[in-house]
């Protein structure tokens, strides 16, 4: 399941769900169950519910939800933000099956309660909350009792992860059918605590009717386009890859970039620069290979046949950084640009899609964190949530983008876009984009399409990093591959997916 659905498309589900013998009261009871069975396996000790119902179907939820509870032998309580009289729909239904106490939540305290279950409002809502239901959710808050939301905690928008005010944080998060775009971009993910999805029995043919663009990053997502060496291939079979070396006292990035290349997959790997830098390269590495180029337009005659499949170019790469990149961008080779890219194309976004619009069918990958994206586009940059604009980016530069964080979201000029939850913590640190960028164009040298070796690259990328713990630097960071790729690889082999 690693389709993720906005707001609208998770409604049109709902609208669509009937027509496949699903009706809405059914997905309601179910939703309500789910959310009851969540709270006694998390909480078994915990005798006394609130749950703060509000006046649509997350309410609605929370009634199946307090009606579960109390069969289950708790003593449940709802809040009420709407009289029951004005409920309408499948939330009146089930509030009208709930006969424990019901109060107006103006008058309920938590002070008296175990779990707050809140059921007040959905991932739709986009505006702040206020009045009563933002000091019921300051209430509860301020309790220090644990907090089961309901589809995503009051007040945070499922398809930014955003609020536009307060929020009721919670313990654990109860969603249904697919997760929300919400669940996964921060704050939001850090406001739902753990997320459960359950499934409610919706078909699974009218979540593939609503045509989702959006997608977990998981391998099943890219999996059947992950690269396999020919038994009887060689080395150029699998690509070769290109990195341009900044000057001797800045190495480092670009060393991380083709040491992630090689441990990536790529055939073989050059480290292309002036003299003295690769002179420094020499003492550190020995699989990778060095190419004089004493200028950056040096690599226009280095490009110039088709040697060479992948181009990286910004990792330490320092003065001269735009001529290499339109050395990069007018050759052969398909290309990953990072880092010092989008400084020297800084407020020039336009600049930079107008070079790659020159070249023929050959895949661009830009991987900028938020302050190098930031600086690419500057203040006329893509607005909205970070999806929307990593999305926007990629429609307008017309290459694939990365735009990393603990939320990287990778987005394809064609609009699909994947979002990756498993990079750990200490994943923050310095060289780690350039290894990432490394990982990137090692996939890219075997052939795999862009989009698909990005988003194997992030989940590969977060995967390392989980395998070496804290304390990680980003040297570890290709030797922690082959370890991850191992697991990967048997999984597969057993025809499962594999799993952070």
């Amino acid at each position: 399941m690693i389709e993720i659905l906005s707001c609208s498309e998770m409604a049109e589900a709902d609208r669509r769900a009937p027509a496949e013998g699903v009706a809405g009261e059914m997905l309601m009871e179910a939703a309500g169950r789910a959310v009851a069975e969540a709270a006694l396996a998390r909480w078994p000790q915990a005798r006394r519910v609130l749950v703060l119902a509000g006046p649509g179907n997350n309410g609605g939820d929370g009634y199946v939800a307090a009606r579960r509870l109390a069969e289950s032998g708790r003593t449940v309580a709802v809040a009420a933000l709407a009289p029951v009289e004005a409920l309408r729909g499948d939330a009146a239904v089930m509030a009208a099956r709930w006969s424990g106490p019901t109060l107006p939540i103006g008058e309920a305290g938590p002070v008296d309660f175990d779990l707050v279950v809140d059921a007040l409002f959905g991932a739709g809502l986009a505006r702040p909350l206020a009045g009563v239901a933002a000091h019921a959710i300051g209430r509860a808050a301020d309790s220090g009792l644990p907090v089961l939301a309901v589809d995503v905690p009051s007040g945070l928008n499922g398809d930014t992860g955003a609020a536009a005010g307060a929020v009721l944080p919670a313990t654990l998060t109860v969603t249904f059918v697919r997760l929300k775009p919400g669940h996964l971009l921060y704050p939001g993910r850090a406001l739902c605590g753990e997320v459960v999805l359950a499934d409610i029995g919706m078909p699974g043919s009218v979540v593939a009717g609503v045509g989702a663009r959006t997608f977990l990053n998981r391998p099943a997502l890219w999996r059947t386009a992950f690269p396999e060496p020919n038994p009887q291939g060689h080395k150029y079979d699998r690509g070769h890859v290109l990195v341009w070396s900044g000057p001797e006292f800045a190495t480092g990035a670009a060393r991380l970039a083709a040491l992630g290349a090689a441990r990536g997959g790529a055939g073989a790997v050059t480290l292309a620069g002036p003299a003295a830098a690769l002179r420094v390269h020499a003492a550190h590495v020995s699989a990778i290979m060095l190419r004089p180029a004493a200028r950056p337009d040096d690599l226009h005659a280095i490009l110039a046949g088709r040697r060479f499949a992948i181009a990286i170019v910004g990792p330490g790469a320092g003065d001269g950084v735009e001529a290499a990149t339109d050395a990069a961008l007018a050759g052969a080779a398909a290309c990953v640009l990072d880092a010092d890219v989008f400084t020297a194309f800084a407020d020039r976004p336009n600049a930079l899609r107008d070079r790659i619009a020159e070249r023929p069918a050959r895949p661009v990958v830009v991987t900028p964190h938020e302050g190098e994206f930031g600086r690419l586009f500057g203040q006329g940059g893509p607005a909205g949530s970070k999806l929307d604009r990593a999305r926007e980016a990629a429609r307008r530069l017309g290459a694939t983008v990365v735009l990393k964080g603990p939320d990287t979201v990778v987005a394809s000029p064609d609009g699909r876009a994947a979002i990756a939850d498993n990079a750990p913590p200490w994943l923050a640190t310095a060289g780690a984009g350039d290894t990432l960028a490394g990982f990137c164009a090692g996939l890219l040298a075997q052939g795999m399409p862009a989009f698909e070796a990005a988003t194997a690259a992030v989940w590969l990328h977060g995967e390392a990093a989980r395998e070496v713990g804290p304390g990680l630097i980003a040297d570890d960071l290709p030797g922690a591959l082959p370890a991850v790729l191992r697991r990967f690889q048997s999984t597969v082999a057993e025809g499962g997916d594999s799993q952070p």
